[in-house]
């Protein structure tokens, strides 16, 4: 048993557009995630965990403040740089909470978040400028001088974690805020070793990619995945062109690559904590901030109130103080994770946090099924309710004043994931399962009243933020 008296350390891995269903512990026979497979082992997984707005900026900002993104940012879009200013994120965030408690706090890695991370609690500051390049990306340290780096981004980031755990004072606890960028776009640019790791006749797809016996398709799309901001900023001539015959098996084969890319990066992580011995003592989170439609529905990237753009992994993996077990009856969410961590170490969780404080339903002990449930909120205007066992959904006016949206009519959404599992027959005009879907639909419109929107949704959105490969 551990020392309750010794506070513990904190490590938060997010990894970017990782969707649950690409993770070996989450039911995938192809992929190789042999480390993030461990921490699920070893650890406590949730089985359906969902992220509350399916794109980057307002994901990581409920993660950060346990709060909706329309509370804490004031808006569902993505932001395309930090400002100087804390308009958003008024509230504590956890890495405040950690400081206020005698931590060291660090972010290492994507941010992407408003405002400075210097302003929200963390004292050690690694961030790339660019938010989707891993060839060629400058850095900024603490605010200072930015540098070009030579290499790999996801490589020097993970020299910089190596160099915080070393460097970090022995006698005072920590919490690093770890962000790693795959399997995001840009798919082709990574090490030949994780883009050539599949063969994209062994990647299975999911049924729901084929629509009208087609096979989900798109030129654009697919320049956007391989090359992301080189595309964009037309950096390369190679960008403009897609590879002879290249089609969806082998985008997905460039996924699975980087997957393992951020598996290898966990295992390298969980090897250095054992060999300072702190791995027993370490609160260990992953997780993804959203998912990636990837052709399901002939959809790409996110930003949708679909099983592939909301589902996430979520592990809690902390070898003296819990012990492993699935969770597989209780629907959770990213704005939980806040919480959650606070309470698992015994810190105070800030009267600002909205979600919900799973640290009971960790150590084996149950909570009121009415509390299952995540939900959702896009920006294309939709809101979402996902429960253990149905998804409900509405689509609500385009306004400038988010606020005061209104319902629309003719737009809801209502699948029973348990028959249904990939969202193929929508039920909510059928007159099948009424009474589930007034309660859902009414618990869903109820959190839309009630959820405050935060002061800075007043601000004029940043045009640079509705790009359309987001974050």
């Amino acid at each position: 048993m551990r020392d309750k008296a010794t506070p513990p350390n904190v490590i938060v891995i997010i990894c970017d557009q990782l969707r649950a269903f690409e993770v070996g512990c989450y039911g995938n026979e192809v992929v190789q995630t042999p480390n993030i497979d461990m921490l699920a082992r070893e650890g406590v997984k949730f089985e359906v965990a969902c992220t509350n707005s399916p794109v980057c900026t307002p994901s990581r900002s409920s993660l950060l403040s346990g709060q909706y993104a329309r509370t804490c940012t004031g808006t569902v879009e993505n932001c395309a740089e930090p400002s100087s200013v804390r308009v958003r994120l008024t509230d504590p965030t956890i890495a405040e909470c950690f400081r206020a408690a005698g931590y060291s706090t660090a972010v290492i890695g994507k941010w992407h978040v408003d405002p400075d991370p210097g302003l929200v609690g963390f004292d050690q500051r690694v961030v790339p400028f660019w938010h989707h390049r891993n060839t060629g990306q400058t850095y900024s340290e603490n605010g200072g001088e930015s540098r070009v780096v030579e290499g790999w981004a996801p490589e020097f980031e993970f020299d910089q974690v190596q160099r915080y755990l070393l460097e970090r004072p022995a006698d005072q606890p920590f919490f690093l805020y770890y962000s790693i960028s795959p399997p995001h776009m840009p798919l082709a640019d990574a090490p030949t070793k994780y883009t050539r790791m599949y063969a994209p006749g062994d990647v299975p797809l999911r049924p729901n990619v084929t629509v009208n016996d087609r096979v989900a398709y798109d030129e654009e799309w697919f320049k956007i995945y391989l090359w992301d901001y080189l595309y964009y900023e037309k950096k390369a001539p190679h960008t403009q062109t897609l590879p002879k015959d290249f089609d969806l098996r082998q985008l997905s084969a460039l996924y699975y690559g980087l997957t393992t890319w951020v598996d290898d990066l966990v295992g390298r992580l969980r090897d250095l904590l054992v060999k300072q011995e702190i791995l027993q003592d370490t609160l260990l989170v992953f997780l993804s901030d959203h998912g990636d439609n990837l052709g399901s529905h002939h959809r790409f990237n996110k930003g949708l109130v679909l099983e592939e753009s909301i589902r996430i992994p979520l592990l809690f993996h902390w070898p003296s103080a819990l012990a492993p077990r699935c969770i597989d009856d209780r629907v959770v969410s990213v704005v939980d994770v806040m919480p959650t961590i606070l309470s698992l170490v015994g810190l105070p969780i800030p009267a600002s946090s909205q979600g919900a404080d799973l640290g009971a339903l960790i150590h084996g002990g149950q909570e009121p099924v009415s509390h299952d449930g995540a939900f959702i909120e896009t920006h294309f205007h939709e809101i979402g309710l996902r429960t253990s066992t149905h998804l409900y959904g509405v689509q609500l006016e385009r306004a400038d004043d988010l606020p005061s949206r209104r319902v629309l009519d003719g737009g809801d959404v209502f699948f029973d994931l348990r028959t249904d599992p990939y969202q193929l027959d929508n039920l909510a005009f059928g007159g099948s399962q009424p009474t589930v879907a007034s309660e859902l639909r009414a618990r869903l419109l109820e959190w839309n009243q009630q959820t405050p929107w935060g002061a800075a949704h007043a601000l004029a959105p940043d045009p640079a933020a509705h790009g359309v490969a987001g974050g």
